[in-house]
């Protein structure tokens, strides 16, 4: 009898074993929504809007996608891309005012091409200058009229802490530089205007609201500036970043 019992659980157990593999493996083949539960569901549906947003067609037509006004998968899926590539958030497809206002900059951004300077509004007769055009939220560099490096995208200013437009020059240069007002390292810090300067950053330029006033950069474009310009080079500001 005790034998019998034994042999039982023996089989018990096995298949219990079974069934926990079974369970394992589901648990890596399924979808993690079936897997998981509501919680895993909640956060994949939640992914990509079907919703329509006020700036669709301009969206559709800026990504080169069919131009109807309608939300379908692959337009959303478009949008969130865009979206995710220069920080916007939240990221599921929407295209509303933040998304289209972003793809408006980039457009104008692009059209700039290799002649930033064509309204010669960034002065020529300074030999080596460092340009930033805050409407079109761009930056290059140029000796003379001849363009050196860029346009490049930034970031400047957010409302209430505008970046100083006019001339200024470099004044101090700080490879490793940390803010101690805002304890945040400023990688390539080339200071123009009291606390104002060229500096990387590790997100999106083109996120919003914006810096507490410095340029804000890519990190490589950072970087050539900082081996492109040196103590006492001119840097010119003008033109105004919409919202400010």
């Amino acid at each position: 009898m005790k034998r019998r019992l034994n042999l039982r659980i023996g089989r018990r157990t096995r298949a219990g074993r079974r069934a926990g593999a079974a369970l394992a493996l589901t648990a890596l083949t399924v979808p993690l929504t079936v897997a998981l539960g509501s919680t895993a569901e909640a956060a994949t549906t939640s992914s990509c809007t079907a919703a329509r947003g006020p700036y669709q067609k301009q969206a559709e037509k800026f990504l080169g996608l069919p131009v109807d006004g309608r939300q379908s998968a692959s337009d959303c899926r478009a949008i969130r891309a865009f979206q995710t590539s220069h920080g916007i958030t939240p990221n599921i497809g929407y295209a509303g005012p933040v998304t289209w206002g972003v793809m408006s900059l980039v457009a104008q951004q692009k059209a700039a091409g290799n002649n930033p300077n064509k309204a010669h509004k960034c002065p020529t007769n300074k030999g080596r200058i460092a340009c930033v055009d805050l409407t079109r939220q761009l930056s290059w560099i140029q000796d003379g009229s001849r363009l050196v490096f860029g346009p490049v995208p930034i970031r400047s200013g957010r409302d209430g802490y505008e970046t100083r437009t006019g001339a200024k020059k470099i004044y101090w240069r700080h490879l490793h530089h940390v803010s101690n007002l805002y304890n945040v390292a400023m990688p390539y810090s080339q200071f123009f205007d009291g606390g104002q300067a060229f500096h990387s950053i590790s997100g999106s330029v083109w996120s919003a609201p914006g810096s507490h006033g410095c340029v804000n950069m890519r990190s490589g474009d950072a970087k050539k500036y900082w081996s492109l310009l040196k103590t006492g080079d001119d840097v010119y500001v003008y033109g105004r970043k919409a919202g400010t």
